[in-house]
């Protein structure tokens, strides 16, 4: 049978089918099915990705290899989670949906694996545990080690899965590889300015970004330098030219903690609208609540693609001091 790609039509299964398919702590194959999943139950999507890989974000050592999983476009909304507002992108066990292109035989009769079985009580415990004080919450960012396993950048399978599973042209992983030529030969050659002006040139002549691993040089009085626009969800803000951010960033490109990633340049100078506001998270390395020192915003679409980075396909993306006030008027 067919694995689900991008564009295959599904239907998130009833929630006592999902039970069933769950271990007393609501897991399946080490995956926490959270609380606000369930309210996706008899919905229909179109599959946005297929999650066949991610990036460790707890301990930083590269990729991680998952199965039998896919991305909906579905976010968390935090609710279940102390009001954690990172809008992290929702992993999906195959287990969980039914394929509704059943036209084609390879692609029909989908089964749902035996379990003993779970309640929706134990998955909202499963959510944290109090400790003193404290909550520690447990969710899918959290417990991302305990469902994937480590993929070396050299297994030459999860680039051809990349393009057979259509989440990426033959053109973006040619692009791509490219770019990592580049940046590894830059490494192992040294800042060279000619170098990166030639880059940049080609990448302009092709519609393509700036090299996007410059670093911030920043005095610390710059980067300490605080600027409040209280934006609000709804509105439109431009986001700075990449030359603009990197005037505001110290030598770790961050400003004041937050790290500006590559996967943040090529948004520069786009004008888009604000999404919501973020002043707390759950650090996925600890499992407790963090809080912003200064608040900082996600806009709509503008999401890590693993463009510059381990070709991961699920995290989040906030920008605080990048943007600048824009309005209709100026699109």
């Amino acid at each position: 049978m067919r694995r689900l790609r991008v564009g295959d039509f599904v239907e998130v299964r009833s929630k006592e089918e999902i039970l069933a398919t769950l271990d007393s702590n609501g897991r399946l194959e080490g995956l926490p099915f959270m609380p606000q999943m369930f309210k996706y139950c008899g919905m229909r999507f179109v599959i946005y990705r297929r999650a066949h890989k991610t990036c460790d974000t707890i301990n930083q050592s590269g990729g991680r290899r998952l199965s039998n999983t896919v991305h909906l476009n579905t976010r968390c909304d935090g609710q279940a989670y102390g009001g954690c507002q990172a809008s992290c992108l929702i992993f999906w066990k195959e287990a969980w949906l039914r394929r509704l292109n059943t036209e084609d035989p390879a692609v029909s009769g989908n089964t749902t694996p035996e379990r003993s079985g779970c309640t929706e009580a134990a998955v909202w415990t499963a959510t944290q545990e109090r400790r003193n004080e404290t909550v520690k919450y447990s969710c899918q960012a959290t417990e991302l080690l305990n469902f994937t396993t480590p993929l070396p950048w050299w297994d030459l399978r999860q680039y051809i899965e990349d393009v057979v599973s259509r989440n990426v042209s033959i053109g973006k992983l040619c692009r791509g590889l490219i770019y990592s030529m580049y940046f590894h030969f830059r490494a192992a050659a040294g800042y060279c300015r000619p170098l990166d002006s030639a880059y940049d040139w080609i990448q302009k002549v092709l519609g393509g970004v700036p090299f996007p691993r410059r670093t911030g040089k920043a005095s610390p009085a710059q980067v300490t330098s605080l600027k409040t626009l209280d934006l609000r969800p709804g509105e439109l803000v431009r986001v700075k030219s990449y030359r603009e951010i990197l005037s505001t960033l110290d030598t770790n490109n961050k400003n004041r903690g937050l790290y500006f990633d590559a996967e943040a340049v090529p948004y520069c100078g786009k004008t888009v609208r604000v999404q919501s506001r973020v002043s707390r998270f759950i650090n996925e390395k600890t499992g407790y609540m963090t809080e912003l020192r200064t608040p900082a915003v996600i806009l709509e679409g503008v999401w890590c693609q693993a463009r510059y980075s381990d070709f991961r396909y699920s995290t989040r993306s906030a920008i605080s001091s990048g943007v600048s006030p824009s309005s209709k008027n100026s699109l």
